[in-house]
């Protein structure tokens, strides 16, 4: 190959890795919007009230002890009984729990930034089912039980928007503030009425509970059998958890999903018996439920889309250059290095615009004006109007085929490999018949200006 031609593509390649100093500035400066958005989030959250978690009911049994221990008096070598109490806790699960929930969601906005809060109003029923004696096999003469009570844990009561009423049977009894459960956290609980121990109960329990939160609405399903249902005026959930829904519908008006586990499936006993020794891991990764924060934002479009800028580059240029080989011109690098300077540019122009007028508006006006400058430019450079807009089509084209990347996630892959292999195949069908090593050995033609093209 002669000098000029590996001149010419050393300075070309120079100029590639050059760009990527600005595009990764530009990258820095995604990640930090993107931390700077973050930061506003959480004080909207911090204000208002974070994700929740739904955890219980759990029904708590109080309860004190007689224990009795045989000692020996070391003096006289006699046996004596020693009496002492101990206090603990009995906790029953649900036999059924089921929550139906009606969210609507709503934007607060601090500056350019949004955060979407939901307004949960939730029924939730269910009923216990407490064996003889509490289920205790011995000594049960040696127990005295404390006034039972109700306990519901919230991860975030500050979202509590109503005064929490528990329907048992035919009576109403009120929740206070508090847990009184450390395992299960934050939360409200309410006293029941004693309990006749030594037979078995039934307990049918309902009561409403509107709630409000940021990022996303979860629930443990407590009972031996769940059934939860949630539907929001929100297009875009996310499922999250360990559960899928049974079923679910989503439309552009919101979506609808259900959910269906029972204890063989969730093991939720031996959860709670591990999180009441301490280990609660297993209790709240059985928990599942919906997102409500949108799963692709502009930043991370944007990210995604500043990811292919070198590809993008090297095709332009790869671009440029045919036509300078093909029809005998010559284009200094400076100006290769001005085009160059534009395409990075538009990643700029989209992370600025995107967080005022939405991604693909963005995409679409930063793509346009970067299409009509640089095949302004290369018109002028060119000499010839009709080379600037065949370049200007391939630019626009490739920015199309960019947004089809960005847009289908799943099909990125195979999206970019057809479309690498098909480039390549258009480079080597339009210089199958080049002479690679007769560039650069006879002059380029000069350049002409195509008055009747640019007119």
């Amino acid at each position: 190959m002669n000098k000029n031609l590996t001149i010419k593509l050393g300075a070309i390649a120079l100029l590639i890795l050059l760009l990527l100093i600005p595009l990764l500035m530009i990258d820095g400066i995604i990640d930090e919007r993107q931390q700077l958005r973050d930061g506003v989030l959480e004080d909207i959250a911090r204000s208002s009230s974070y994700s929740q978690q739904l955890t219980g009911p759990v029904m708590v049994v109080p309860y004190r002890k007689v224990v009795r221990t045989w000692k020996t008096n070391e003096k006289t070598n006699k046996r004596y009984e020693e009496v002492s109490e101990a206090r603990g806790r009995l906790y029953f699960l649900p036999e059924r729990f089921e929550l139906d929930g009606q969210v609507q969601t709503e934007l607060r906005k601090r500056g350019i930034y949004e955060a979407r809060l939901f307004h949960a109003d939730n029924r939730i029923d269910g009923h216990f089912s407490l064996p003889a004696q509490l289920g205790i096999k011995e000594n049960f003469a040696d127990y005295q039980f404390d006034a039972p009570f109700l306990a519901v844990g919230i991860s975030d009561i500050r979202g509590i928007e109503n005064a929490l009423k528990l329907e048992l049977g035919s009576q109403q009894l009120d929740f206070v503030p508090g847990s009184e459960v450390a395992w299960i956290g934050e939360g409200v609980h309410v006293t029941l009425p004693a309990l006749d121990a030594s037979k078995a109960t039934q307990l049918t329990f309902g009561f409403d509970l509107r709630l409000q939160g940021t990022g996303s609405l979860r629930v443990v399903p407590v009972g031996k059998t769940s059934s939860v249902s949630l539907a929001a005026n929100w297009p875009h959930p996310s499922f999250v958890g360990n559960f899928l829904p049974a079923k679910r519908e989503i439309n552009d008006q919101g979506f609808s999903a259900d959910w269906q586990t029972s204890f063989f499936s969730t093991n939720l006993q031996e959860a709670m018996e591990r999180c009441v020794a301490g280990d609660c891991d297993a209790l709240n990764g059985r928990s599942f439920g919906v997102s409500f924060i949108d799963p692709v934002d502009q930043y991370l479009k944007s990210d995604r889309a500043i990811k292919y800028a070198l590809l993008f580059i090297v095709l332009t240029f790869a671009g440029f250059f045919l036509f300078e080989v093909l029809k005998s011109l010559a284009v200094h690098p400076v100006q290769y290095a001005l085009v160059g300077v534009a395409l990075a540019f538009f990643y700029l122009l989209l992370l600025s615009l995107s967080e005022h007028i939405g991604f693909a508006l963005a995409y679409l006006l930063s793509a346009s004006g970067c299409v009509l400058l640089i095949g302004f430019y290369v018109s002028h450079v060119l000499r010839s109007a009709r080379h600037g807009l065949s370049f200007s089509a391939g630019l626009a084209a490739l920015y199309g085929l960019l947004y089809g990347l960005l847009s289908a996630e799943d099909y990125a892959l195979l999206m970019g490999s057809l479309m690498l292999f098909g480039l390549l195949g258009v480079f080597m069908v339009l210089t199958r018949k080049l002479d690679w090593y007769g560039i650069g050995l006879k002059p380029a033609r000069p350049l002409e200006f195509d008055v009747e093209a640019m007119q």
